[in-house]
Formats: C-alpha cells, structure tokens, sequence
C-alpha cells in the first residue's frame, strides 16, 4: 500500500476542491453532468463512513454566462453582481446533482474575515461541524459577492486549505485540469518528470510549480503547491489530481494511486496543540474543580460547564484560554465557547440546564476537546 493509499484511503474528513473550468466547462456554463458525477461519487465514500466537504468556484463564470455577457469584467462591482447571479446557478446544480442520493447540500460563502475573527472561526467551525454530523455535504466558496481586493481569500485552492485547517480534516483534494506536479513545465521541457509525492516542505516546491512571479506556473500549480503548504501546517496531505479522470474520488479513496500527494511533517494532533499552545495572547482563564481536571488529563475529554468553580479576566467567544486547576496551575488552554460573563453565569452547570441559565446554549462543551491542548 503506497501512501497516497494510505492518507486516502484512511481518511475520515476529506475537503475536495474543484476549480472553476471542471465546474462550468471552461466557462461555457454548468457541466450538470459533472456535478452529477461528483454527487454519485461523493454518496458512494460516504456510505464508506467518510465525511465530504466540497469547496467550489464557478460562481462568477456561471454569472456572467446567465447575464449574457461576452466576457469576464474587470470591475469589481461586476464581478461581485456575476457572482450573486452565479451563485443561484451553482446551489441550484448542486441541489439538483445530490437530490437522487437523499442528501442534503448547505451553501456556505466564507470570506477572509470569517476566518480570521476568532468568532466568526468558531460559528463556522461549529456549523461545519454539525452539518457533516447529520450527513449534509457543506458546498463552499468565497463569498465574492461582498468581497474586496483588502478581504479576499485570492483564490478557492487557498480556501480549500483553510477550511481543511479549520475543521482538521485529514486531507484536501484538488481537482483540476491537469495531472499533477512536474518537476519543471511540461509545455516548455519535453524531458520533465511527473511527481507522485513530494514533502510539503520541500525547498524547492515552489520553483517547480512556477514560482512567486508566475500567473499560471506548470499547468496552474503554483497556488495548489501554496494550498498543500497551508494545509499540512494542521497536519493534512494534499493531493491534486485531474477532475477529468473517470470516478476519480472513488478510485482514490480506495487506494488507487492519481495526482501528486503532498505529505505533511506534521501528525494533526500535534500540529493542532501546538497551534493552541503557540499562541502568546491569553485572553483569561477558567479554574476547574479536580473532577473536571481527571477527566481531561486521564480521559482527554472536553471541559464541561458543571466541572468549572470560577473566571478570571474578560474574554469573548471563540477567544484563547487556559485552563487551571484549583491549585492554580495551568494544565490546558483551549477556545473558549463562551464569553467570560455567559461562563460566570453557567459555572458548575449540568449541560441541559444552560439554556435555562443563559436562554440559549452555544455548545454542550465550554471547551471542545477538538480545541483544547493539554500541557504536557
């Protein structure tokens, strides 16, 4: 079994991404057969237990087709218009592509804001979450609708990888028009070498994929090679493939050898604590009681309300804090759910009764296990 079986094939959370020509058919508009493709492929892995979150463009290619336009426009104004009316068009295909499986889809427009606004990467984190809980497949894109040059994720690969970052999937799938990654440009030398794995940590990554100045690179792959980067800092491979090879989802994950794999240097728990403990800001703190405290360190579960005896400091939702212990030493540090006045109100209560106390509950946990490091 070869790797790109083994971080394929094994994976539990796959984001698969796929670029605008494989969506609108080089900008003609909706390859509904495509999309149909995918679908079928998509409820096949999930039958397989794995949960499938599609990050899509077309958007604005599909808009400026339905508006009639000969080409794509240069301003802002109208492309964010093209991108409202495209985005009908792509929900709707979606929609139409899933509907014979019995699954639901969920559109989600992300801008770099959500992202970087520790709240807004909560919320998003959290509806995620649940949507792939009750077997829904997320369909993302940036929303270009209300973005600028100032908040722009700049292109969908690199929204593949930060949402492949924010809910710690194990991989991201890029799906494109070419092959893969060769060690220099196919078009331009005869004798370049294809590459069926590669470090994401290779020196010399970048330069085979076209370099900083490059606009297109070896066949586009210089913002997918950025994206495998991005995405192994949370300990996820990568793998970039061509969308036109036939049930090319289904073929990798089960194990057949496609594309290029990035590989991480990172094991994802590792890359997640060290993201948390890395951190310099603290926000404030909770003190738990020794029940709480057993239950984190021996059994490595989430920080429930009913464990916690006391606040300090001023923190909102989605903020980084540690974790003491009623001797007053730090043992974890986590994103808190709660802001410090809802936590002072919820101390040492039992999950069902926080709505009671708040009027409405944010999560079961004050802070998940999937956003908590333990110090040590």
């Amino acid at each position: 079994m070869n790797n790109i079986t083994q971080n394929l094939a094994n994976c539990t959370t796959l984001v698969i991404k796929v670029g605008s020509s494989l969506v609108t058919a080089e900008g003609r508009g909706i390859d509904q057969n495509a999309l149909d493709n995918w679908a079928t492929q998509i409820a096949a892995v999930q039958k397989m237990g794995k949960r499938i979150i599609l990050v899509s463009s077309g958007a604005i290619a599909e808009g400026v087709k339905r508006l009639g336009w000969a080409k794509r426009p240069t301003a802002v104004n109208e492309l964010q218009a093209a991108a409202a009316v495209g985005q009908m068009g792509i929900a709707q295909a979606y929609e139409h592509a899933f509907a014979p499986h019995n699954i639901i889809t969920a559109q989600i427009l992300l801008t770099h804001d959500d992202l970087r606004n520790r709240t807004r990467y909560l919320n998003a984190r959290s509806t995620l979450q649940t949507l792939l809980d009750k077997g829904i497949v997320p369909i993302i894109n940036e929303n270009d609708t209300v973005t600028t040059d100032e908040i722009k994720l700049g292109d969908n690969d690199t929204l593949g990888a930060l949402v492949t970052n924010l809910i710690d999937a194990d991989a991201l799938l890029i799906l494109t028009d070419q092959r893969g990654l060769y060690d220099s440009d196919p078009r331009k030398n005869p004798n370049a070498q294809f590459i069926s794995q590669i470090s994401a940590a290779h020196p010399e990554l970048e330069n085979m994929a076209g370099g900083a100045g490059s606009n297109v690179g070896t066949g586009g792959m210089y913002t997918k090679v950025l994206a495998a980067k991005r995405a192994a800092l949370s300990g996820a491979s990568t793998v970039v493939a061509s969308g036109h090879e036939e049930k090319v989802i289904m073929r990798l994950l089960q194990g057949e050898s496609i594309g290029t794999l990035f590989t991480s240097e990172f094991s994802r728990v590792n890359a997640r604590k060290q993201w948390l403990l890395g951190h310099i800001q603290i926000s404030g703190s909770i003190v738990i009681d020794e029940g709480a405290e057993q239950a984190l360190l021996n059994k490595h579960s989430s920080l429930l309300p009913i464990g916690c005896i006391a606040v300090h400091g001023h923190f909102q939702r989605g903020e980084l804090i540690t974790v003491l212990n009623s001797k007053n030493q730090e043992i974890a540090r986590g994103l808190s759910n709660y802001s410090s006045s809802e936590a002072q109100k919820i101390l040492k209560t039992p999950t069902h009764k926080i709505n009671d106390k708040l009027g409405y509950a944010h999560e079961d946990e004050l802070i998940h296990r999937d956003n908590l490091a333990l110090q040590h």
